[in-house]
């Protein structure tokens, strides 16, 4: 299917759904680590702009100064991540998501201890944290707009984790990626400002840029 489709469904690859089994499986007890992957994902897009910038600035698009924000809605039960960095356009979306062939998937599944602590160490290691998401939400959306693009170029992705995602091309005002977490029913301890707040306390410590959250 041409990447100009609007909107598609596609499968993720065999080996991703095997990380989701086992990050979902054995890093349950240690779940907040979905918010310092999150988050270390979203230091990373805005570093890449920095240093994409350095040759061409107008992809800071008015807005230079990089952030973090962190949202929660307790009555949609969803905590949302969001950033100004390099963001993606919908192929980098595909390669990135849908098939982290460039990422170490299968040397993660094996390099698995079932050592909490070590394996929770890995995922960064092996560029798949965003799949911790699904360690507390029951569904993940993802928009997302490359810097330098114009707004028509959004890209959202969606998945539920079981096996195949959704693709649709849709309007982004502002560049760089939010990642939308819908909770599962037993997860709603991080619909707590204190708790997320102090998660991000835990894991924020070498991140160079404002972490936001609304009071």
């Amino acid at each position: 299917m041409t990447v100009e489709a609007h909107k598609e469904t596609l499968d993720f690859q065999a080996e991703v759904s095997q990380v989701l089994n086992l990050m979902i499986r054995s890093l349950y007890s240690n779940k907040e680590i979905f918010l310092r992957e999150l988050i270390s994902n979203a230091s990373d897009a805005a570093e890449k702009l920095r240093f994409e910038a350095l040759t061409d600035e107008a992809l800071f698009e008015d807005d230079p100064e990089p952030r973090i924000r962190v949202e929660y809605d307790k009555e949609r039960r969803t905590v949302t991540i969001s950033d100004n960095g390099i963001g993606m356009n919908r192929q980098e979306v595909t390669e990135t998501i849908g098939t982290i062939a460039s990422s170490g998937t299968r040397q993660f599944i094996e390099s698995m201890t079932g050592d909490q602590s070590k394996d929770s160490q890995l995922i960064g290691q092996f560029g798949v944290g965003f799949y911790s998401s699904f360690i507390v939400a029951e569904k993940v959306t993802l928009i997302t707009r490359r810097a330098g693009l114009g707004p028509e170029h959004g890209v959202r992705w969606e998945s539920a984790g079981e096996g195949s995602y959704s693709l649709e091309t849709v309007e982004k005002a502002g560049r760089g990626t939010d990642v939308i977490l819908h909770l599962r029913e037993d997860e709603s301890e991080f619909l707590d400002g204190f708790r997320i707040r102090s998660v991000i306390g835990k894991f924020s410590e070498h991140i160079a840029m404002p972490i936001e959250m609304l009071k």
